[in-house]
């Protein structure tokens, strides 16, 4: 059994790093996309998009080495109906909300199915399963290939791909922004942080990494904007600036930077809290998925 993580530890700002090292274009592209995100809401593409349901198609990739790794059919569904409860904020807990915000929970209008074909139109039922011989992954895309111990995605303009395995140093998951390359893009989550049954332990067992990791994939940053001075920002107006990450379930409010009297917003997605300290995303972040949405991830969208 893999061991409880006090602590969220998401890699998706690591491996953009990583990726930028090895493509000197990347942040040119991410600027651009950047760039078109804040006009498709501008001139109101994004809210256009926002208010046509959305269905992603996933596939789900279990690479497993362990039997318990190789998580069932059950708790994969469980996930994907976490996500969609999520991403339409009918989430049973959103009441908990702090009462100054409940006005900023957001139904991004967006929902996840698994595929029901595979890239070549034959019926599947959305998930791959993988014998590995890995005790563990890193941030280093190796679960992506075979070579890695992994297995390629599937098209990444059609499907939305999500990895489950065992993580090493802690990690509950990572994902890639828009702008990266296709042959590594999608999500990976540690196998015991994924769904809400079997192998899903706690304080990560409401699938709320996948929500969080999904929030990255369609270009959300982190609350505090990675950075531990108040400089950093999320890109989103209605989100309160905050100094670090936020752990654990912290008490109501906690206040930095100066964002008095109601604090961090240390219970959206996009925060390091456990699972069960998490329940919403802002208006202004819903827009920028739909912006994503619009734009670098238009295919998977549906749209032309």
């Amino acid at each position: 059994m893999s061991p409880t993580r006090p602590h969220r530890q998401c890699g998706a700002q690591q491996v953009n790093e990583r990726l930028s090292e090895l493509d000197p274009k990347l942040r040119d592209r991410q600027l651009r996309i950047e760039e078109a995100c804040r006009r498709a809401i501008e001139k109101g593409e994004a809210q256009r998009v926002w208010r046509k349901l959305i269905t992603i198609q996933c596939v789900v990739h279990v690479v497993a080495k362990t039997d318990e790794e190789n998580i069932s059919d059950a708790q994969i569904e469980s996930q994907i109906e976490v996500l969609n409860q999520d991403y339409r904020a009918t989430n049973a807990d959103r009441g908990k909300v702090p009462d100054p915000w409940q006005g900023l929970v957001a139904d991004p209008n967006i929902e996840f199915a698994l595929a029901k074909k595979d890239p070549k139109g034959t019926a599947n039922n959305g998930i791959t399963r993988v014998q590995t011989t890995r005790d563990s992954f890193g941030t280093g895309d190796s679960v992506k290939t075979k070579a890695g111990g992994g297995t390629p995605p599937w098209p990444t303009d059609r499907y939305l791909n999500i990895w489950v395995c065992n993580l090493g140093d802690g990690l509950l998951g990572y994902a890639q922004f828009p702008g990266g390359p296709a042959r590594t893009d999608g999500v990976v989550v540690l196998y015991t942080a994924f769904g809400t049954k079997g192998a899903a332990s706690a304080p990560f067992n409401l699938g709320r990494t996948m929500t969080h990791e999904v929030g990255h994939w369609l270009n959300l940053r982190h609350i505090w904007g990675d950075t531990n001075d108040c400089s950093g920002s999320d890109q989103v107006s209605d989100t309160p600036r905050a100094q670090m990450p936020n752990y654990g379930k912290p008490d109501w409010p906690h206040i930095s930077c100066n964002n008095g009297p109601n604090g961090d917003m240390f219970m959206d997605y996009m925060d390091y809290v456990d699972d069960a300290a998490m329940f919403m995303f802002t208006p202004g972040q819903a827009a920028r998925m739909n912006a994503t949405l619009a734009g670098p991830r238009k295919k998977l969208a549906g749209l032309r």
